[in-house]
């Protein structure tokens, strides 16, 4: 089994990064500020994530910068609580095939965020485990989320529910108010939505389901990108219950898991899982095509065996 490597690096203008790399596939993750997992992709080849993200949120005297990459919020959003600024450094050390990265507390919101990040030798996987602790002297209701902003000009595929509730509803769909049900860049399949990333778009949207089957793709660079969590039946989630969520824009896509809603005590923490796999040589499928869609996810996502 090919060996973890783990140093020091620097990367584009986000100064001193963290890389970890399998001798296949590499992930880098910020140091002097975040943290972010600001690039994953296969040696050599393209990122994967989006890297050039200009946005951001005055908060006080200072600002929130989106900087692209894998980043951890914690969820219901509001401003200022949700955009606390993390332009400063972060502390890091080596674990088992990896890193743990930790921010310091927010002020004023009063959580800790942490990150450990490991990825496989025998595959291209990589395993983030989200932690959140209360330092707060009160409980705190919240969720962990975990948000991911692809490069532009993929495709996204997410799975709808399937379960045969009867008389019941079985799904549902959260909508944001600048989100139009008619967006060309969306599909409304009976299996799966999907969703393209166009750069000529920049009119946001912005959808969320109850992602009962705990993955969903992208597609890009003649590469699949799996994103896999848990989703906990029958549990309280934000935005009406949604426990992944998608938004898009003209420079990027990002996929967004949630944990369930968790009353968090003070000293306590909680953890959210999320795996990742990148797949080289697997061509983008029709978005309308429901089969050929469904050929790909038997293939790659459905047959999956866990090595982390």
């Amino acid at each position: 089994m090919p060996e973890i490597r783990v140093r020091e690096t620097e990367y584009m203008n986000f100064g001193k990064c963290v890389e970890i790399s399998n001798g296949q596939a590499d992930i880098i993750i910020t140091v002097d500020v975040g943290p972010r997992v600001i690039r994953f992709g296969f040696t050599g080849r393209e990122n994967e994530f989006c890297d050039n993200g200009d946005f951001s949120v005055p908060v006080g005297s200072d600002e929130w910068r989106i900087m692209g990459g894998h980043r951890l919020w914690h969820s219901p959003e509001a401003n200022p609580r949700t955009y606390s600024p993390d332009n400063q450094p972060v502390s890091w050390e080596t674990i088992e095939n990896g890193i743990r990265v930790t921010q310091k507390t927010e002020p004023w919101v009063q959580i800790k965020k942490q990150m450990d990040i490991t990825m496989a030798g025998c595959c291209n996987k990589v395993q983030i485990i989200h932690k959140l602790t209360n330092e707060n002297a009160w409980p705190v209701e919240l969720s962990a989320w975990g948000i991911t902003v692809m490069a532009a000009g993929g495709l996204e595929v997410v799975p709808q529910p399937r379960r045969d509730t009867g008389l019941l509803a079985n799904r549902l769909i959260a909508l944001w108010p600048y989100s139009k049900m008619n967006d060309h860049r969306v599909y409304w399949g009976d299996r799966y939505i999907t969703l393209k990333q166009d750069p000529a778009t920049k009119a946001p949207f912005k959808l969320g389901i109850p992602n009962e089957h705990g993955w969903a793709a992208y597609f890009n660079h003649g590469n699949l990108f799996i994103i896999r969590f848990r989703h906990v039946a029958d549990s309280p989630y934000p935005d009406y219950g949604v426990s992944y969520e998608t938004y898009t824009t003209d420079y990027m896509l990002e996929m967004e898991t949630l944990s369930p809603f968790t009353k968090l005590e003070p000293g306590a923490t909680l953890s959210h899982f999320e795996q990742w796999e990148l797949i080289g040589n697997v061509a983008a499928p029709n978005p309308k095509d429901e089969d050929e869609i469904q050929k790909v996810v038997n293939k790659y996502i459905d047959s999956c065996g866990g090595c982390l």
